[in-house]
């Protein structure tokens, strides 16, 4: 800032040119009583303007909006041109720290992305700018704001990435912290539509080192993503190509890839309720996890849970799997999977069905003093999840909200 105050000084002095003025967009115009525009104070306020804009600019800029706010007079036009431009340059530079403002403190996402376009259309490339808004839109619940902050997300990262930094991160503490959230709004403003495309951003952000990594509800939405979005895929298309026929290398290698998702759902939905201990704000989410993880994993195991509670002592000991590589050919001997063979051994359709019956959940992170909830329905379409995005404490955005258990059809029968 004091950079940018220093080339106000600068221009202010060298040059007396009127650029459009942004008072009305940034800050109020200066109420001065009619009485009070006097030759005399006039020439009082200039003056000190004059002994002020160089070290005491915001005490400069009040001077000249009050002079400006004067009724014109014939001879004072180059003095009226110098403050305009003045004002104009200050205001500008004001800009950039309003938009903070609006998100943060005032929580007015509307008036950020007016001034935040106007900030960016001048400069590109404003990090600090661009990751307001990428959180303004992840706050604000306001479909008009999500294609313009998904841009700003994707933007503030790859500069990020490229190491760029900020003059600050605040509300954030490191670079690692804003890239989370980043990550996560990116995430969870794609989720709704297109679920399998929000997973990478959700893993990417469960795995950078911010208040989002110990967050059980980073990872019940991680386990929804999943189901809502290849499980979802998978298991229709396997219903498309192998429903009702004799098992071939085709159904085969449908059923692994099913799998593999499925044991990443599991992952996910023991790390929430390994996360979810037992902190009393997340009991009621910690049923619902526990419940899915119950089903999915006696779904891999034959219907036997053994074993189950010793994967959740031991599971945050391990780092998050990444997204699990397609099966393109089957092992030589691949060794049949016990639940799905059933009672004469043939093979069953049992991982491309849902064992889940039909709910919906809504939940609230820690972090999040405001409600909201979501829902995630695999068909016919999913409802976009919705997420608390409120700042707490030093303004830093909260986590996620875990839309929970999301709906889903027995779209196969169980050999």
């Amino acid at each position: 800032m004091k950079k940018i105050l220093g080339f106000i000084a600068i221009s202010a002095i060298t040059t007396v040119i009127s650029l459009p003025t942004l008072a009305r967009n940034v800050l109020p115009l200066v109420d001065t009583p009619q009485d009070q525009c006097t030759p005399e104070n006039k020439l009082a306020w200039y003056n000190e303007f004059r002994q002020k804009f160089k070290t005491e600019q915001a005490k400069a800029y009040e001077l000249a909006k009050k002079y400006l706010a004067c009724p014109p007079v014939a001879g004072e036009e180059q003095i009226a041109t110098y403050l305009k431009n003045f004002v104009t340059l200050y205001e500008k530079a004001s800009r950039k720290d309003q938009v903070s403002d609006l998100v943060y403190n005032k929580k007015d996402y509307a008036k950020a992305f007016e001034i935040g376009r106007q900030v960016l259309a001048d400069e590109p490339e404003n990090l600090k700018v661009l990751i307001d808004l990428a959180y303004a839109g992840y706050a604000a619940k306001n479909e008009s704001f999500v294609a313009d902050a998904l841009a700003y997300a994707k933007k503030a990262i790859q500069l990020i990435e490229a190491n760029k930094a900020p003059d600050n991160w605040v509300p954030y503490t490191n670079k690692e912290e804003a890239l989370a959230y980043l990550y996560n709004a990116l995430g969870t403003m794609t989720a709704g539509k297109n679920p399998a495309e929000a997973l990478p951003y959700l893993i990417k952000s469960a795995q950078l080192e911010s208040k989002l990594k110990k967050l059980p509800s980073t990872y019940g939405f991680i386990a929804t993503a999943y189901e809502a979005g290849p499980y979802a895929k998978l298991s229709a298309d396997y219903k498309a190509c192998c429903e009702g026929k004799d098992e071939t290398p085709e159904s085969k290698l449908a059923l692994e890839n099913i799998n593999q998702i499925i044991d990443r759902m599991i992952d996910a939905y023991a790390r929430a309720v390994a996360l979810a201990g037992n902190d009393a704000q997340y009991q009621a989410k910690k049923t619902e996890w526990m419940e899915g993880l119950t089903t999915w994993y006696k779904f891999r195991h034959n219907q036997s849970d053994a074993g189950l509670n010793e994967m959740v002592a031991s599971i945050l000991s391990k780092p998050l799997p990444p997204e699990p590589t397609p099966i393109t050919s089957l092992p030589a001997a691949a060794p049949t999977n016990p639940q799905s063979v059933n009672a004469s051994g043939s093979q069953a359709e049992a991982a491309a069905t849902s064992p889940v019956k039909a709910t919906s959940a809504s939940g609230n992170p820690a972090a999040a003093p405001a409600s909201n909830s979501a829902a995630v329905t695999i068909e016919p379409k999913t409802t976009p999840p919705s997420n608390t995005a409120k700042p707490a404490g030093t303004n830093k955005p909260s986590g996620s909200t875990n839309p929970g258990r999301p709906k889903t059809r027995r779209n196969h029968r169980r050999g």
